[in-house]
This record gives C-alpha cells, structure tokens and sequence, in this order.
C-alpha cells in the first residue's frame, strides 16, 4: 500500500463536487450560484466562453489537487464537458 498522503479528508461527495463548480462558475462569470443548473450547458445556458472553462479547470484542479494527489483534468477531455453535469460526472470518475 502507498505511504500516506497529505490529504486528510475522505472521499470527496457527489453533491459537494457539483457545489464547487457552481461556486467556481459563479465566481468566474459573475453571476449568481443559484441561477447555475446542473442541466446548463455552459455555452448555451451559461455563455461561458473557452477562457472561463479554463479558469474553471484550473480552479478545480487547484482545489481538488489539495484532497486527491495528482488530480488533473486532461485537455483532450475538455471537449466531451458540455454541461455542468457533464463537469461533475467527470471529477467524480477521476477522483
């Protein structure tokens, strides 16, 4: 078994996976958490632009790379994450 790691929490949830990428979404393009569905395609529904997903991406990695070692986000994904739910349904795999 691998030595222990600095992450202290345990698994990451679901649930707690969406809120942050509500959160970070919220923050990134400036508008209200509660308007962001987990249906909202984030061109469409959310009109973010290639930069946004980005700092998205960046912003997850920084803040699940602290709970799980190594947690990236692969670029050649990044075009299969549509919508919100497509975003958290790939964290939750990867974590």
């Amino acid at each position: 078994m691998p030595a222990e790691t600095h992450v202290q929490q345990g698994p990451v949830e679901r649930a707690e996976v969406l809120q942050l990428v509500k959160d970070l979404l919220a923050e990134i393009l400036e508008i209200d958490q509660a308007t962001i569905d987990e249906g909202d395609s984030f061109a469409e529904d959310l009109h973010a632009s290639s930069l946004a997903l980005i700092e998205l991406v960046e912003g997850l990695e920084a803040e699940l790379g602290e709970r799980s070692v190594g947690f990236r986000i692969e670029d050649e994904d990044l075009e299969d994450l549509k919508t919100v739910r497509d975003a958290v349904d790939y964290v939750v795999a990867r974590l």
